[in-house]
Order: structure tokens, then C-alpha cells, then sequence
């Protein structure tokens, strides 16, 4: 087995990155009512080509309206609080998940996002399988009416405050 990259490269500068907790852009997408997101991995943070990272704080009992992020995978770790997900057509199927559950969220699946707590912040890592702030919001009536706050990665940042 071959070790050899097919370019140069110079490893001790496009080799791995840590990005430190209290490094996090967390001005990335903008500020949202209710929330407060931050950005870790990026191209333009760490040379990423096919992914974004970052956290995600979600006050408490903040809902999406509904939406999906067309062709992205989501993958949502739950660090702290209770997170509750709505899918399907008509958001008919419900999942909850805690402190050390992750999500997965399939490409162009229906979905909403809640924080199922009236009391505690809820905080996730966040991980998609591309850098494009897909969303599509759907015509379907939530189930759990959407608040004014919105889930605040980059995609689900307000559209008035998206750059």
C-alpha cells in the first residue's frame, strides 16, 4: 500500500487542523434572534473541500418551519438539551434525541428542527456533506408551529441576514 499523495504537499501546513472552542467564527452567517451558531470547519477555515462543521445553540423552544436541504447529508450530535425532530410529508413522524445521540438527516427529506425544552438551551454539533446553504421550505403546515428564531447554521440562518 502506497502512502504517497499525488501531489506535493506540504503536510505541516495542509495537514490536520484543531481548531480550538474558543476560535469558532461566530460571525459567519450572521446573528439570529434566539440563537447562536459558529463556524468551525469551512474552506475558508481549514482548507475543508466537501464538508462543513460548526455548533449550534438553540434557545429554548425554537422551531423551523418546515424544510430540506436537497441533495446534503446532515449530521446533528447532540452536546446538550433535548432536541426534537419532525419528519415526513406531512411531519408526521417524531424522534427526540439527548446528550450524546446523533441525527441523521437523508438528502431532500422533510424536516423540523425543535428544541423540545421551554427551559434549557439546546447545543449540537452540526456536520453537512457540502458548503452550499441549500434550503428549500416547504408548503406543509408544521405540526409544532414555527417560533420567529430559526435553527442557525448557515442554511437555516434568516434569509434577511444570510450574506
Amino acid at each position: 500500500m502506497s502512502h504517497d499523495h499525488p501531489h506535493h504537499t506540504d503536510w505541516k501546513h495542509d495537514g490536520v487542523r484543531v481548531i480550538p472552542a474558543d476560535k469558532l467564527d461566530p460571525t459567519t452567517a450572521g446573528k439570529t434572534a434566539g440563537m447562536n451558531r459558529a463556524t468551525a470547519i469551512n474552506f475558508a477555515r481549514a482548507g475543508a473541500q466537501k464538508i462543513w462543521a460548526g455548533t449550534v445553540h438553540i434557545h429554548p423552544d425554537a422551531k423551523t418551519g418546515a424544510h430540506h436541504h436537497g441533495d446534503l447529508e446532515s449530521v446533528i450530535y447532540v452536546v446538550k438539551g433535548k432536541a426534537r425532530m419532525r419528519w415526513g410529508n406531512n411531519l408526521e413522524f417524531t424522534a427526540e434525541a439527548g446528550p450524546g445521540d446523533f441525527i441523521f438527516v437523508p438528502p431532500y427529506v422533510p424536516h423540523q428542527e425543535i428544541n423540545a425544552s421551554t427551559d434549557e438551551t439546546l447545543e449540537c454539533v452540526l456536520v453537512r456533506s457540502g458548503q452550499d446553504p441549500v434550503v428549500v421550505n416547504l408548503d406543509i403546515e408544521p405540526v409544532e408551529k414555527p417560533e420567529s428564531v430559526y435553527w442557525v447554521d448557515p442554511i437555516h440562518a434568516h434569509p434577511d441576514e444570510k450574506k
